[in-house]
């Protein structure tokens, strides 16, 4: 049984595809005011900007983040999870050998969960690096349809020479991201592979309701979830918010903290104030807990009278009691009653664990950059400092290059002077290091 979408095998003209790659080159070369970008799709001209300027290696095949043990713990803990048979359904109607096309499903950071479809295509695609584990964003791999459609967070399709990276020139793919149906968050992204056939019109439809499909399911399971929690009918109505199931606290290069919370009523996310984003991370950094005295330290500096955070105690708990009861604070010490997860710590524990890829692609920036408040800073600087100094002592080569490219290492003179040690002599990366060095000396 063949796919309904192929139905048509006409490439694009050979004017145009020459025009791309010429433009292409142009671009490569920093040539951004050349006419010949004028004959590219805006969509993708301003992608191949965002890569170029993004520094992104247009030969460079994607960076492997997640493998083996990590990667089936991790997608068997995806929301797509349950999705993938509706998926596989829907793209993949005959066998794997005789489709045609490859099918990925990554998550909302770009990574590819899962790569099915066309054995023999697949042989193919593993050599530029399209496996389950990579990381497709833009930041890696430039412009192509899942990186980009998680980008621009609509569907999207990339056509031969419309890709950033040259490897993939010979191949050309339709993606559309899938949102949470209730919170409409980016859960991840849905991708068909392989010939011209998949940048069709009938594709770019099929791929996008397959997405609306799924995030129809995951309502549809979500509300069956919901009615079959048993409920106590001696327990009075507001006692019957569902325990929190998972919390979690963004921090990292957040001006303002998000609380995400997941329940047997599905998921919730808000944005907290500066006071009480530092607040809840101390106690969360805290976890046995704090005294008024001291957590008014944390968050206000010396000084300052106790009765100055009681009344932000308030108001944080009515915050709380209508979105995640479960972590309103106890007192006498200040105390969460559950675990509250933070990315901040995920960062720490990948550390740990050695997961040096993941571990700089989870770091998003410092935590809560703007936040003066005494705790928050020295747990910045907790943070900061563990990933700047494994990067030092343990990374491999790529990764630390990598995180030479962002605000933390691109100033540090011994980080770039290490990964110019630790560079081939012939490497044609070389040259800028040597530059970036002599201009923080000068």
């Amino acid at each position: 049984m063949s796919a309904p979408w192929q139905l048509s095998r006409e490439s694009l003209p050979a004017t145009s595809r020459l025009l791309v790659e010429r433009a292409h080159e142009e671009l490569l070369a920093g040539n951004l005011d050349d006419r010949r970008l004028q004959g590219v799709r805006p969509l993708v001209r301003e992608s191949w900007e965002r890569s170029w300027r993004r520094r992104v290696g247009p030969e460079d095949t994607p960076p492997l983040e997640l493998i083996s043990d990590e990667l089936e713990e991790y997608r068997l803990a995806h929301p797509l999870a349950s999705a993938m048979d509706m998926i596989r359904a829907l793209l993949l109607p005959g066998s794997s050998e005789d489709t045609g096309v490859i099918i990925a499903v990554g998550d909302q950071a770009g990574r590819l969960l899962w790569i099915e479809g066309d054995e023999q295509l697949r042989s193919l695609t593993d050599d530029m690096g399209f496996v389950a584990g990579a990381n497709w964003s833009e930041d890696a791999v430039g412009t192509s349809a899942p990186g980009t459609a998680l980008a621009l967070e609509q569907s999207v399709q990339i056509r031969g020479a419309e890709h950033y990276n040259r490897l993939v020139h010979p191949w050309s793919c339709t993606a559309a991201p899938v949102r949470d149906p209730e919170t409409k968050r980016v859960l991840g992204v849905i991708d068909i592979t392989g010939g011209p056939e998949v940048v069709s019109p009938q594709a770019r439809l099929l791929v996008d309701a397959t997405a609306r499909a799924v995030e129809s399911e995951l309502m549809v399971a979500r509300l069956r979830a919901r009615s079959e929690t048993p409920r106590s009918r001696s327990t009075p109505s507001k006692a019957r918010i569902p325990a929190t199931a998972r919390a979690t606290l963004h921090v990292l290069g957040r001006d303002r903290a998000r609380l995400e919370t997941e329940s047997a009523h599905g998921e919730a996310m808000i944005d907290l104030s500066a006071r009480h984003a530092a607040i809840l991370l101390m106690l969360a950094v805290h976890r046995q807990g704090l005294s008024a005295e001291r957590l008014c330290e944390l968050v206000y500096g010396e000084g300052v009278s106790p009765d100055t955070l009681r009344p932000e105690m308030v108001r944080l708990r009515k915050v709380l009691e209508r979105t995640a009861p479960d972590l309103v604070p106890e007192s006498r010490p200040y105390r969460l009653p559950v675990a509250l997860d933070t990315d901040a710590h995920d960062v720490l524990s990948l550390l740990d664990r050695g997961a040096h890829r993941v571990a700089l692609t989870a770091y998003r920036g410092p935590v809560l950059p703007e936040s003066t408040s005494p705790g928050v800073e020295e747990f910045r600087e907790t943070v900061r400092g563990a990933l700047r100094e494994v990067m030092l002592s343990e990374a491999s080569l790529d990764v630390l290059l990598s995180y030479a490219e962002i605000p933390e290492g691109q100033g540090d003179a011994e980080v770039l002077r290490l990964a110019l040690e630790m560079l081939p002599a012939r490497s044609p990366k070389r040259a800028a290091l040597v530059t970036r060095i002599e201009r923080l000396a000068s």
